[in-house]
């Protein structure tokens, strides 16, 4: 009964954790739009690839059975649902080790990368959205390591379900086709896990279609074209736009990535079904993140991300990495790294610069260091009428909606400039 108490306490850490950096006020890009939803209350029932159905009306049942505001919702359910993923990322790497030591390691190893904590710090689909993404892979490693073929099942439920918070996880079908292909002979497993998916996959459209929608509204967004502009770059832009990735993985893992790669090999060499199941998902959920022609786009590769965490865990646990079990407190100084960073950025003229440009969102607070307590609030920046130098009509408009709204409800200008 006591075997999983430290992915009870690494839960709680992480809240502490995620908690104690989590906004001051709502911050920009598209937290102030999904606050606003949360706050009217209407349960979403139309879902394309920007309505994020599952992760709304998610919010919003809990905000009615717990009485709390939209924003301290949001709160709990965003800094809930990572600090649950990271417990995942440790048992899961618990059960492909079996080594307590690296199994903790990689959980705060992904629990500090940076994309993973800044989305646990303001108001994002990503987190809920990892939950779920977790459980598929925790799923299909418990299938690999202890033949436990319930988890066949369930690998097809829970990838279905994400599929309702971010469109995105059609990019990890070919990672679980090739999974249910080498479980082909357990076929009541196997079958039953596909039928779950395929229906929960089809619901999308089907809800859709029968409001009028057409077919392929679930992987659309109106006025959206990034799809268009992705195939439009130059090869330079392709190119530079690899270099970002490899500049987001560096950020993100440091030293481990190390042993990430040394992970991948190692896997390939000992478990070659597994390699591939897992190496299928990794490269297209990368190859899209990496091209995708949207200004934030690292948080796509948050998937890939933890794919890339448990290799770290694979790698960790090779016998000859053993003696680093003293030195594996070194992860707890990853924040350090942020902050380090942070403060060279100031040392070099192109980082002041960027700190000016950039000022009226955070500057360089905002793009270098995850936690994102005492942050600039878009409320006060849009009331203030204050001007930025980048495109962000999409974020006004749901913010003077919610002004609006929480005007109606007696909030003065003053008031919610605090929010």
């Amino acid at each position: 009964m006591f075997k999983n108490l430290y992915a009870i306490f690494i839960f709680f850490i992480f809240i502490a954790i995620y908690y104690a950096g989590s906004f001051t006020r709502i911050p920009f890009a598209d937290c102030v739009g999904f606050v606003h939803s949360v706050e009217l209350g209407e349960y979403k029932t139309v879902a394309t690839a920007i309505t994020h159905i599952l992760y709304v009306n998610t919010a919003i049942f809990i905000k009615n059975i717990t009485g709390l505001d939209a924003i301290a919702t949001s709160r709990l359910l965003i800094i809930g649902s990572a600090a649950a993923t990271v417990s995942v990322i440790y048992l899961t790497v618990k059960s492909i080790t079996k080594i307590e030591w690296v199994s903790i390691t990689t959980a705060f190893v992904f629990g500090f990368s940076f994309s993973f904590w800044r989305n646990a710090e303001i108001v994002e689909v990503y987190t809920y959205n990892s939950l779920w993404i977790s459980l598929f892979f925790f799923s299909m490693v418990k299938t690999f390591t202890e033949h436990k073929k319930n988890y066949i099942i369930l690998s097809g439920l829970f990838l279905g379900i994400s599929l309702w918070l971010h469109i995105q996880n059609i990019l990890m079908i070919p990672g679980l086709f090739l999974f249910l292909y080498y479980f082909r002979a357990e076929k009541k497993y196997a079958y039953t896990s596909l039928i779950i998916f395929l229906i929960l996959f089809l619901s999308l459209t089907v809800l859709n279609v029968a409001q009028g929608l057409p077919l392929n509204s679930p992987y659309t967004s109106e006025g959206a074209h990034w799809i268009q502009d992705t195939f439009k770059k130059t090869p330079k832009q392709y190119l530079l736009d690899f270099v970002q990735s490899i500049g987001y993985l560096i950020y993100n893992f440091n030293l481990f990535i190390f042993f990430g790669i040394i992970g991948m090999i190692a896997l390939y060499r000992i478990n070659k079904k597994m390699f591939f199941v897992f190496f299928t998902a990794a490269v297209c959920v990368y190859g899209f993140s990496t091209f995708y022609a949207v200004s934030d786009n690292y948080v796509f590769f948050i998937p890939f991300n933890m794919i890339f965490a448990l290799s770290i865990g694979y790698g960790l646990a090779l016998p000859k990495y053993a003696p680093l079990k003293k030195f594996s407190w070194i992860c707890l100084l990853i924040p350090l790294g942020y902050y380090a960073s942070y403060k060279m950025a100031f040392l070099t003229e192109k980082g002041r610069s960027f700190h000016e440009a950039k000022k009226y969102k955070g500057g360089l607070d905002y793009y270098l260091v995850p936690w994102m307590n005492n942050n600039v609030g878009i409320l006060d920046f849009i009331i203030e009428k204050k001007k930025s130098p980048d495109p962000m009509h999409w974020m006004l408009n749901g913010a003077h909606e919610y002004i609006e709204l929480m005007k109606s409800k007696g909030y003065t200008e003053e008031d919610l400039k605090k929010l």
